[in-house]
């Protein structure tokens, strides 16, 4: 039985409240490794998740080349690459580079960029935003100033339809319908012309940059703000800065609903679905794959048999792939999702993985306390998860690295054992640590 915990009081902070940094930001990156008890640990950015198949071949190239030969997705759709050797720098600075992976070494850190991945697929959005996500990545990296900006520094691109909307992006970029867009900075969000969406998101990256070294240089600086939520006088002066500059741009009277961009005062909207498993058919007729990754890791062979089928891999914040226009290219989209489903990747909705994730645990990380991925399997292989589980997510340490935002179980191994939390609102709302995961994502907690 899981035992209630009272609710936080109103106004009361939330458990992740973030403040100023005293420390530099230590993000890993493709050029900066980080070392990991495994080896080497590389961080390639995907901005949108998008990669031809060029791009993907020569990934898959380099994590065998390289690293352990495995490609791990990340909740923001970007790429690691672990068991590098510390000295693999320049050479898969080179093989990413030749696959213009690189298109400005100075700001790799700073292309996370998450994008509605089934956008201009299925039919259901305002907009295709693939316009909107080239012209903010090339934005980016001819901006001096968005250098300085954090490693973890989120945009979000999204249709319309709030998916990534509600992954807790600094600043979001949402289709309103119309010729207008709404972009949230933190809790304040403007109205803007379609065209100048991606230059708006620009214009308060750079705001922020500036507004964090100010307040860094203050005499009761406290340290520089890595995200929005950390910035001491909040959104407020950033949000007037975009009017000021762009003609098109209005502060809007009330901020879209389910955009879950968190602001100084703002709750988490609730964790968005993502794309099912499963075949997509568009417009026309059109066909297009979506799989998930186990845990978000792609052995070899899997990345392999995911290029085989298309010119295009989209990768996802819920550590899934999108295959668009199977059908064009030669293969009937129900057999290529057999082929995936053969080679151990998720094709079925209703199944326990969809929704689950884990860090990297034992033996890759030394402070994790368990072998969470070996854990977590036997879980979800033993007990399934019912309909509509909520996502669940293992971490090994109280660190919790890489947990999603929005409700969801947390499982975070201990001394003695695993302490399973559910998580609604922000807040934990019930704990057990006996409880089954199964249990736990099938419970009913009134918020």
């Amino acid at each position: 039985m899981l035992a209630a915990m009272p609710t936080a009081p109103a106004g009361s902070p939330r458990p992740d409240a973030m403040r100023p940094r005293q420390r530099d930001d230590a993000c890993p990156g493709a050029l900066r490794l980080h070392s990991a008890d495994d080896g080497a640990l590389a961080r390639v950015r995907i901005p949108g998740g998008v990669l031809t198949a060029r791009q993907a071949l020569a990934l898959g190239d380099a994590a065998r080349r390289l690293g352990d030969g495995d490609l791990h997705l990340t909740s923001r759709g970007n790429v690691q690459l672990r068991g590098l050797d510390s000295g693999d720098g320049l050479e898969l600075a080179e093989l990413l580079d030749a696959a213009g992976l690189l298109p400005s070494r100075a700001h790799e850190r700073v292309r996370n960029i998450v994008a509605s991945p089934l956008s201009g697929l299925d039919g259901q959005g305002l907009v295709d935003v693939r316009l909107w996500l080239h012209a903010l990545d090339a934005m980016l990296c001819e901006s001096e100033a968005a250098i300085a900006l954090s490693g973890r520094f989120l945009f979000a691109i999204d249709d319309g339809r709030g998916d990534v909307a509600a992954l807790g992006a600094d600043i979001a970029l949402r289709a309103a319908g119309g010729e207008c867009a709404w972009v949230s900075i933190g809790s304040e969000t403007l109205t803007v012309a379609t065209e100048d969406a991606p230059r708006a998101a620009l214009l308060a990256a750079e705001a922020f940059v500036t507004a964090s070294a100010a307040g860094e240089a203050g005499e009761a600086s406290q340290g520089r703000a890595w995200r929005m939520g950390e910035l001491p006088g909040g959104p407020e002066e950033l949000a007037r800065e975009v009017v000021r500059r762009l003609p098109t741009a209005a502060r809007s009277a009330e901020a879209p609903r389910g955009t879950g961009v968190l602001g100084p005062a703002a709750a988490p909207g609730p964790a968005a679905p993502g794309p099912a498993p499963g075949v997509i058919t568009g417009p026309g007729g059109r066909r297009s794959l979506s799989v998930l990754a186990p845990l978000g890791k792609l052995t070899g062979e899997q990345w392999d048999a995911l290029t085989q089928h298309g010119g295009e891999l989209r990768l996802t914040p819920w550590r899934g792939i999108v295959l668009p226009d199977v059908a064009a290219h030669g293969v009937p989209a129900l057999e290529a999702l057999e082929a995936l489903e053969a080679v151990g990747l998720v094709t079925d909705p209703a199944s326990p993985w969809v929704g689950a994730g884990a860090c990297v645990g034992r033996p890759g990380c030394a402070k994790s306390l368990a072998d969470v991925r070996t854990d977590a399997a036997a879980a979800l292989d033993s007990e399934g998860a019912g309909t509509n589980p909520l996502p669940v997510y293992w971490s090994g340490c109280e660190r919790r690295c890489g947990r999603p935002r929005g409700d969801h179980v947390d499982v975070v191994a201990r001394t003695d054992g695993y302490r399973v939390t559910v998580v609604r609102d922000g807040y934990p709302r019930t704990t057990d640590a006996a409880a089954s995961v199964a249990a736990a994502r099938t419970t009913n907690v009134n918020g």
